[in-house]
């Protein structure tokens, strides 16, 4: 599944609010269409905005090829802050810019060293999935009951996936499993495109209301509650899909183990808990109307939390590509990211 590329100066995404109904890709042609389709959730997923912001530079990078060094810095500056506000929370995106804009500063040919890294940013996460997928799969045992929210495989990605990669590789070695993959209110993530995703790699999944998790957890024996990341801060706080807080107090009174997947390019070495990562709040109209339908009234007060940050004490592990972190989360993020 190819969810997003870089073909000469155009940037290829697959319009994910399409799903699960139809496939269709995005051709964009300007960072104005890539900021737009970030915003509006046509690409979605840490990693794979990440990838979006460094093809967004790349893209006016090779459009500024034979220009003086000085204006191509400058058209790289304006892609930066233009696609910079776009999502607050994931800290990929922001990281994805700052490195390949650094790379630009460095060199005499800032256009080709601004294309050259944006596909080593690409690259290293395919990578960073595919050795994460096999650390989570060791911890997933035969006969697990596995939840997991909003959607982190492919879609999430461009490549095998976080959380939801996990679950896949674990099927693929023959592990005989049940997943249950809530809904993620209000625009149906899990419902839409994890389920999506999971019903094209064969493996059964029941989708589940939002509210409904804790008695599922209470009457279907989940062992084992897996999700992805958007910011990890240095003690291990994590920002993630709303809900996904809710899930991990759930989790502890459920006897469940509560994993984060999660590359290490989520991780936040600037902030040192959860307090410090911003939280995005979306427009209300997307709690407001349904199917294009108003059900929220006019007059009623609406607070869109796009994320919400988990505690450290609730994370039983944090998957990465370097192995299974375990707490304390200050010491073994250090360890990870080698600082």
């Amino acid at each position: 599944m190819q969810v997003i590329s870089l073909e000469d100066s155009r940037v290829m995404m697959l319009d994910q609010t399409l799903l699960p109904g139809e496939e269709r890709v995005i051709v964009c042609e300007d960072t104005e269409c890539i900021a737009e389709a970030i915003e509006s959730l046509r690409i979605r997923g840490a990693p794979a905005l990440g990838i979006a912001a460094a093809f967004a530079m790349a893209q006016t990078a090779l459009k500024s090829r034979g220009k003086p060094r000085e204006e191509v810095l400058q058209r790289l500056r304006e892609t930066h802050a233009r696609i910079k506000a776009t999502r607050p929370t994931a800290v990929n995106l922001h990281a994805a810019l700052d490195r390949v804009m650094k790379s630009a500063e460095e060199s005499q040919d800032a256009a080709e060293a601004a294309v050259r890294e944006a596909m080593r940013i690409y690259e290293e996460e395919q990578e960073a999935s595919r050795r994460l997928c096999e650390h989570g799969a060791g911890l997933i045992k035969d006969g697990d009951v596995i939840l997991t929210h909003c959607n982190t495989g492919a879609l999430a990605t461009a490549t095998l996936g976080t959380a939801l990669g996990v679950i896949v590789t674990a099927w693929r070695q023959g592990k005989k499993l049940r997943v249950f993959a809530d809904e993620t209110r209000p625009l149906l993530q899990g419902a839409r495109l994890t389920a999506w995703e999971l019903v094209k790699a064969g493996i059964p999944v029941t989708v589940i209301a939002d509210g409904s998790a804790g008695y599922v957890m209470r009457t279907q024996g989940v062992t084992k509650v897996i999700v992805g990341a958007d910011r990890i801060a240095m003690n291990g706080d994590t920002a993630n899909k709303i809900g996904t807080y809710s899930l991990a107090v759930l989790a502890r009174e459920h006897g469940a183990e509560f994993y984060i997947a999660a590359p290490l390019s989520t991780v936040d070495p600037g902030i040192e808990s959860g307090e410090e990562i911003p939280v995005e709040r979306r427009s209300r109209e997307e709690l407001e109307f349904f199917n294009g339908r108003r059900i929220v009234p006019e007059q009623a007060e609406v607070l869109n939390l796009a994320f919400d940050v988990t505690p450290a004490e609730y994370i039983t592990g944090i998957i990465t590509e370097a192995g299974v972190l375990r707490p304390p989360y200050e010491e073994s993020l250090r360890r990870a990211l080698g600082v």
